[in-house]
């Protein structure tokens, strides 16, 4: 049977069949939004400006790579971020192993990834910028502005979250599948109708799967063109010290292991470098176990870097130290139309 994310992208007897159920759902959106433009549900002051960058279309967009991206640009720009997330994937306050850290979390490299979850890990890893983890987004916030010396808040994810206040909104969208069949939930993949879009301040459009024939060029001034770079690859496991990219394994069979929210993009993106490719696809936010790399031959393995940052914690597995096939990660850079920092810092100057 297939799932039903299938049945998202075109008008058929199951989304046809689903239909008053997202009139449903978008009906109590709707209503949501009303009761906090009304006053009856309480949104939060933040006392710095906060910059959401999330989605109408449910699931992986490409946002923790433009989270990265904007932070970075940031830094360049002599303002000092701070990330707040959801933090899907990490372990709630009654989980045992989470009893001693309760929300807000602030992540941080020395304790378990599983207390805050994969993407504000890999963010805080590479930014170094401050990063809060809580369900109550508008809780981070508050956490941040007043535990560090941040001057800009970015929310990965969080479009939905009206409880927190916002200043800029940025919408990035998968640039294939665009908005699918066009209906909310369950019908279709949004979670709220298209006319959220005219409301947002920037549309980026994620080129990953065909990233190296991509133009970085603004569309207009509120379209944005997301391209990628792609970093040498870099060793999790095995003796190979040398430095290797993509174009290094181009004819060869590799293992590819992807549990995000999209994993068929990286599959096809490392087809389209010529690799031929065994796909290996986990649920988003996976919690890896050594035995899930463990493959009947010596083929090398290559996962994106979202993955690698749960798997380095048992490299030294016996298991996989038996183990033959070589571990690599691919980092990635996102590529923008300098025009977009531009604008956002410009409308941070003008607060």
């Amino acid at each position: 049977m297939k799932p039903i994310t299938h049945y998202w992208q075109s008008f058929n007897l199951i989304s046809v069949s689903l239909a008053p159920l997202s009139l449903l759902f978008c009906g109590l959106v709707s209503l949501r939004c009303l009761l906090y433009r009304l006053g009856l549900l309480k949104t939060v002051q933040s006392p710095l400006p906060v910059i959401v960058v999330g989605n109408i279309y449910i699931g992986g967009n490409g946002k923790t790579p433009f989270v990265i991206w904007l932070v970075e640009q940031l830094q360049l720009a002599g303002y000092t971020p701070g990330v707040v997330s959801r933090g899907y994937g990490a372990l709630e306050e009654d989980a045992l192993e989470a009893e001693n850290h309760p929300w807000p979390r602030r992540v941080n490299l020395q304790q378990d990834i599983q207390l805050f979850g994969d993407e504000p890990y890999l963010i805080h890893q590479t930014t170094h910028c401050p990063v809060v983890v809580d369900p109550k987004r508008s809780r981070a916030v508050a956490a941040l502005a007043q535990e560090t010396d941040c001057d800009v808040i970015i929310s990965d994810d969080g479009l939905q979250h009206y409880a927190m206040t916002r200043l800029i909104e940025i919408n990035i969208t998968d640039a294939q599948r665009l908005y699918g069949n066009g209906l909310c939930l369950p019908a279709g993949p949004l979670r709220e109708r298209m006319s959220r879009l005219k409301s947002v301040d920037y549309i980026v459009y994620n080129q990953f799967r065909n990233a190296s024939a991509t133009p970085i060029s603004a569309v207009n001034d509120k379209e944005f063109i997301m391209a990628y770079e792609f970093c040498e690859l870099k060793t999790l496991a095995g003796n190979n010290e040398k430095s290797m990219t993509l174009a290094d394994f181009k004819g060869k069979i590799i293992h590819a292991v992807a549990g995000i929210g999209e994993p068929m993009n990286f599959f096809q993106m490392l087809e389209a470098q010529g690799l031929k490719v065994i796909a290996h696809a986990f649920a988003d936010h996976y919690s890896y176990k050594a035995e899930d790399l463990l493959f009947d031959d010596t083929h090398p393995i290559i996962m994106t870097e979202k993955d690698a940052v749960k798997c380095q914690s048992f490299m030294d597995d016996n298991l996989l130290q038996e183990s033959l096939s070589e571990i690599w990660y691919l980092p990635i850079k996102v590529q923008l139309d300098p025009q977009l920092i531009g604008k956002i810092t410009q409308q941070l100057k003008q607060l």
